[in-house]
């Protein structure tokens, strides 16, 4: 299976730290934001991956450039401008292919198991996958509902952890005008339609999209690294 990460976003939250450095090379736990995706990646035996990248692109594509010195093979897919979470997929649908791909957010740290998140798929009426999360104090509503492993946008609900299993038949038949949309627009349709599958991950989960966020979370690891423990 191949992956897509999602690392073409401003990062306007996280300004000035990503006026001169793009958001997914900020150092966490003393190496980029996506090379802790790459490896895991990695780790869990996938060998291809898509990254989108538009805001200083080319200290991302410079840093990793074809991926082979990380143990990946990694084709890049540039957007002039930013084209959102699901205009950023439908650009580079045609260097996914056909098959269902782990689709990963460039801004969340996780210690979820790639390997495990891989043993789910999109097959039969199921066009994506999504991993959820308990609700954080920046997301308090959550994002959607999960009955019986179908999301939905009932009550109690979750928040999306930005990693989910997508399946290219998601964007069949779009309707829109616009190169640039959301993932949840065209998500919304399959929830509509019980088509959607997910699943409840408890384990530590952060989304680096605040200074803030990002400095506990960076203070937090290198603490963890130094633990003797």
């Amino acid at each position: 299976m191949k992956a897509m990460i999602l690392a073409a976003g401003l990062g306007s939250r996280l300004r000035p730290l990503t006026n001169q450095i793009p958001k997914p090379m900020l150092a966490v736990g003393g190496k980029p934001l996506l090379q802790w995706h790459i490896e895991k990646l990695v780790d869990a035996g996938v060998t291809e991956a898509v990254i989108n990248t538009s805001w200083l692109a080319s200290q991302i594509e410079d840093f990793f450039g074809d991926g082979k010195q990380f143990g990946i093979n990694i084709r890049w897919s540039k957007e002039q401008t930013p084209l959102e979470t699901g205009g950023g997929i439908f650009n580079a649908l045609p260097l996914l292919g056909s098959d269902p791909f782990m689709l990963i957010s460039a801004d969340v740290w996780t210690d979820l198991s790639f390997v495990s998140v891989l043993k789910n798929s999109t097959e039969g009426a199921n066009s994506a996958h999504l991993i959820m999360i308990g609700n954080p104090q920046h997301n308090p509503r959550g994002d959607f509902s999960l009955t019986n492993n179908v999301i939905g946008y009932g009550e109690p609900r979750y928040t999306y952890s930005g990693i989910s299993i997508v399946s290219p038949k998601l964007f069949n038949g779009l309707k829109t005008s616009s190169k640039e949309f959301p993932l949840r627009s065209v998500l919304r349709p399959e929830i509509l339609a019980g088509r959607v599958s997910g699943e409840v991950f408890s384990g530590d989960w952060c989304d680096v999209g605040t200074v803030e966020r990002y400095n506990i979370l960076n203070q937090r690891i290198m603490e963890g690294a130094n633990d003797p423990k």
